[in-house]
């Protein structure tokens, strides 16, 4: 493992506003930089009353302004929303104002529901252009010629680092034909991760980018300084991802002792087998269970993900991971 990054999903809490849960990311992100994480990744959702980094251009460019060396990125933008030279414009912008530090993940799922992708869209295709906008969208941060008919300004020749996100085998397999590096969703969608893994290392295609595989996947991580404290600001977690698989998405909720009342037995088995890529604990808990999943699946870089109601302990979980996550990273050298 090469280096551990930090995605976050600007999580609203229950008690709390949009205008608190962004001061918070800027805040933890700064915690971040400090702390030693080589990205800052947020995602774009929609129509979620419980995340606030919907316009998710615009919240790199408050983290970036607010740090001074981490990378930032988008772990992704759902590129169907959006056309390819919108994109190339907006990420072209944060590079030439943070150069060296903006990286761009792309997903081919509308990150919403489809009354809400209909809002963002106007008019659903029905053909599936994913490979071709990721195509035409790093086209524009190339080194374009000036008699190009459409350019990205700012954008060509900012080279942004393009990479293609998933959690089944298309990306896999999009990323190993592109020659891109490949971040997987295995924070909530761990069931295709081993093979998905397999496939893109099996058929990476050199690139321009891109010499050799490159794969990221992401872990849930709540530490604390003793077990029964983690697993209790975990459960704000659980209880959120439950309500959302159950179709009742809100602000994250506060922590609870008793999740089993709240929550039906098979919801919680639903919802245990999607977050099951987890470490959850004290230190030496946390250690042990992330070196496990390091040492099954070999990523060259892992990021960790947390969702917890009070801010300072949230901060202080992933100050704990960081901590963690140093003596568990081998000594190479940055890709």
């Amino acid at each position: 493992m090469q280096h551990y990054s930090l995605l976050d999903l600007s999580p609203i809490p229950e008690g709390k506003t949009t205008a608190d849960a962004l001061g918070a990311t800027a805040d933890l992100a700064r915690a971040a930089e400090a702390f030693g994480y080589h990205r800052y990744w947020l995602a774009e959702h929609h129509n979620m009353p419980g995340i606030a980094s919907a316009a998710t251009a615009v919240v790199i460019g408050h983290v970036a302004a607010a740090t001074h060396t981490i990378r930032v990125g988008a772990g992704g933008i759902m590129l169907p929303n959006h056309a390819p030279l919108v994109i190339a414009e907006q990420f072209g912008t944060l590079a030439t104002l943070h150069p060296g530090r903006i990286d761009l993940g792309l997903g081919r799922a509308p990150g919403t529901d489809m009354a809400t992708a209909r809002a963002l869209r106007r008019h659903l295709a029905a053909q599936d252009s994913f490979p071709e906008d990721v195509q035409e969208l790093i086209h524009y941060f190339s080194d374009r010629s000036e008699s190009d008919a459409v350019r990205a300004i700012p954008g060509t020749g900012t080279h942004v680092p393009v990479w293609v996100l998933g959690s089944s085998l298309y990306g896999a397999q999009l990323a190993a034909y592109l020659g891109l590096p490949y971040a997987f969703a295995s924070h909530f969608a761990p069931a295709m991760l081993e093979q998905a893994l397999s496939v893109y290392r099996s058929s990476f295609q050199p690139s321009a980018q891109l010499k050799r595989p490159y794969v990221m996947m992401t872990a849930n991580v709540c530490a604390a300084d003793t077990l029964a404290e983690a697993r209790f600001l975990r459960s704000s977690q659980v209880l959120a991802f439950a309500r959302l698989r159950t179709g009742a998405p809100g602000k994250l909720p506060r922590p609870t002792h008793d999740l089993d009342t709240e929550i039906p037995a098979p919801v919680m088995a639903q919802v245990t087998h999607a977050l099951s890529c987890s470490a959850t604990g004290t230190a030496h808990d946390v250690q042990k269970q992330l070196r496990s999943i390091i040492t099954t699946f070999l990523p060259d870089e892992l990021m960790v993900t947390g969702m917890i109601h009070d801010h300072a302990a949230r901060v202080r979980s992933f100050e704990i991971a960081a901590q963690v996550l140093t003596d568990l990273r081998q000594p190479t050298k940055a890709a």
